[in-house]
């Protein structure tokens, strides 16, 4: 038998591309000079970024500031307001607060003005902010019966803080009498990140304007919280339920814009912390809005996306009645998981399909079980343990069939050269003998093919998972992002690579490098006239240093140890229960037995017979 060897020719122009990458690095990296230029330049887009001037971009209150010591400023307010001139501005906050959810609601305009998490804080360790300074607000826009079109953020309401029970009731209300109203109401449960909140009138049947539309617009430019806001921004999305339940998501990779049917609730994602509006009777239809602000990669730029919702109320006998209910808080299936009855957990980027199923109800709740006994790093380790062992009957048959193969190879080089001036004629050949001996060139893709939805699944599961947010183990700070060892000069930065290297991704390479040594190193078929598959399958552990150099590091450590166990899966199958001259000995059993053709084989062998047929005509 033919024993398996190094393939120095290879190995020799795989160094010699990553020695040329290595040199092209360092010949182009730019001079201290450069390097100002570049923070220079950097400043500069970073300023144009965050200066979003546009109307339907403007989040922070641009209504003018009205002077409560000024009674001519009062004065000239109320007259411009009409009736809501009733409430007597004052200006300030009411704050909500229970043990996991700090809320500042303002005076003026009535809506949230700081959602602060009280138990999470940033790659920075700065307490992590939902809503501040100006970044969200939500405002309605409605029309009154003497030709005034409002919006609430120029109103100032009354406040009221009571308790319900254990609950605060917190009624916010911009009067025009009296009895008479527009009242914001928030109702805030101990250790909740759920608001009830509901919009209502009293007494507004002869000052609302019902021929006119009412429109409640909701509005929200995302804070960053992870060091690296390219890879944040991946994960930040607009998300919304409607039409019976059917999922749907704006891009995350740029501008977009839709507009939908039966809202029942729009989440602001943030990675991995979300703002979610939702209602108790769908809004009838919703413009929806989602503007990329990340342009290229940057140390100081502090938002991802801005975010806009425009969706209509009904006046209903002349007043306005919407119950409806504020997320602020983390993207968690553990925590979303307490509002089945509201699906607030499909909010989640498992992925689609199966392999959102398999992240959600397997490596979700079996990670978190696994995490309450290990520390993480250790759970990853164990999980990888006994994925790998129970795709490992998976694993055997896929080395059985490499072992196969090998064991014809002989063979298949004969007809290789007794044929090689008849393509048609080769095929021929090598589909009989593949017959004859029970070998299927393709049954070492089935077993590859089966675990796809694994490596899909866990691609997705450890990017977005909130269990390893800021989790720790050896030199990686944080398992759901990226590991560093080295930071490169500020503006300087490989392409496609990034501003830092990262070991656990050098590692999985290394080990990825090794695997595919023994099984696909020494099998892949070379052609006249053809790239040479073997030399671009050696420079595919590369390709994934590259691409895993930006992603969680617990991804890398996955695939590190699984590959690490997988080698070691199949040296075990090599040296201890596969034995090759019996392959060879039942192939050659096999070549003795008739063989009955199915359907698609008497089809193609027909197909080819003709083909054969009219060549030689």
């Amino acid at each position: 038998m033919e024993e398996k060897k190094l393939d120095v020719k290879s190995i020799i122009g795989f160094v010699l591309i990553f020695g040329i990458l290595i040199f092209m690095f360092y010949q182009n990296k730019p001079t201290p000079e450069e390097l100002e230029a570049q923070k220079a330049k950097q400043e500069q887009i970073d300023a144009a970024t965050e200066e979003i001037t546009s109307p339907e971009n403007q989040i922070v209150d641009d209504t003018p500031t009205v002077d409560l010591n000024d009674s001519t400023a009062i004065a000239g307010y109320k007259s411009q307001i009409g009736a809501f001139g009733f409430t007597t501005p004052k200006g300030g906050t009411t704050v909500l607060e229970n043990e996991v959810l700090y809320l500042e609601i303002s005076n003026k305009g009535g809506h949230v003005v700081e959602a602060r998490m009280k138990n999470f804080v940033t790659y920075d360790s700065v307490p992590v902010y939902l809503v501040k300074d100006s970044n969200s607000a939500y405002a309605i826009d409605f029309s009154t019966t003497d030709n005034r079109v409002l919006n609430t953020k120029d109103l100032f309401f009354e406040p009221s803080l009571t308790k319900s029970g254990e609950n605060q009731v917190l009624s916010m209300k911009a009067k025009t009498a009296n009895n008479q109203f527009l009242e914001y109401r928030y109702e805030m449960k101990p250790n909740e990140y759920l608001v009830d909140f509901s919009v209502r009138t009293q007494g507004l049947d002869r000052i609302l304007n019902s021929s006119k539309p009412v429109t409640f617009d909701w509005r929200m430019k995302g804070i960053r919280h992870s060091k690296s806001i390219e890879y944040e921004n991946r994960y930040t999305r607009l998300t919304y339920n409607h039409e019976d339940g059917k999922l749907s998501k704006l891009s995350a990779g740029g501008d977009d814009e839709e507009t939908e049917e039966d809202i029942k609730w729009i989440s602001y994602r943030q990675h991995f912390f979300s703002s979610i509006l939702g209602t108790d009777e769908p809004f009838k239809t919703g413009e929806l809005k989602s503007q990329d602000l990340v342009k290229e990669e940057s140390r100081t730029f502090g938002f991802t996306k801005n975010y806009t919702s425009i969706l209509p109320l009904e006046i209903k006998g002349g007043e306005i009645s919407k119950n409806m209910y504020l997320y602020y808080g983390p993207t968690d299936l553990e925590v979303l998981s307490n509002y089945k009855d509201l699906k607030l957990a499909d909010s989640i980027p498992f992925g689609w399909g199966i392999f959102g199923w398999i992240n959600r109800y397997f490596f979700t709740p079996f990670y978190s079980w696994l995490s309450t006994y290990f520390p993480y790093g250790i759970a990853i380790i164990i999980m990888t343990i006994l994925v790998r062992l129970a795709m490992s009957p998976v694993t055997y048959k896929s080395y059985l069939s490499q072992a196969k193969m090998k064991v014809l190879k002989p063979e298949i080089n004969e007809l290789n050269e007794k044929y090689k001036d008849n393509a048609m004629k080769k095929q021929q050949e090598t589909m009989k003998l593949y017959g004859k001996a029970g070998v299927s060139p393709m049954s070492g893709c089935v077993p590859a093919f089966l675990q796809m939805p694994i490596f899909y699944a866990l691609f997705m599961f450890f990017p977005t998972s909130f269990a390893l947010r800021q989790k720790s183990f050896l030199w990686a700070d944080d398992l759901s992002s990226f590991d560093t060892i080295y930071q490169f000069p500020e503006g300087f930065s490989i392409p496609f690579y990034g501003d830092h290297v990262s070991l656990f991704p050098i590692l999985a390479s290394i080990a990825i490098f090794f695997y595919m040594m023994m099984t696909t190193g020494q099998n892949m078929p070379t052609q006249p006239g053809m790239p040479n598959m073997k030399f671009i399958m050696y420079l595919m552990p590369f390709m994934m240093l590259f691409f895993f150099n930006n992603y969680a590091s617990g991804l890398s450590l996955y695939y590190f140890v699984s590959n690490l166990i997988t080698i070691g899966i199949m040296l075990v199958i090599k040296n201890f229960i596969l034995d090759n001259d019996k392959i060879h000995a039942q192939i050659q059993e096999n070549k003795k037995k008739p063989k009955k053709e199915n359907k698609f084989q008497r089809k193609m062998r027909e197909m080819m017979e003709q083909a054969e047929a009219q060549k030689k005509k």
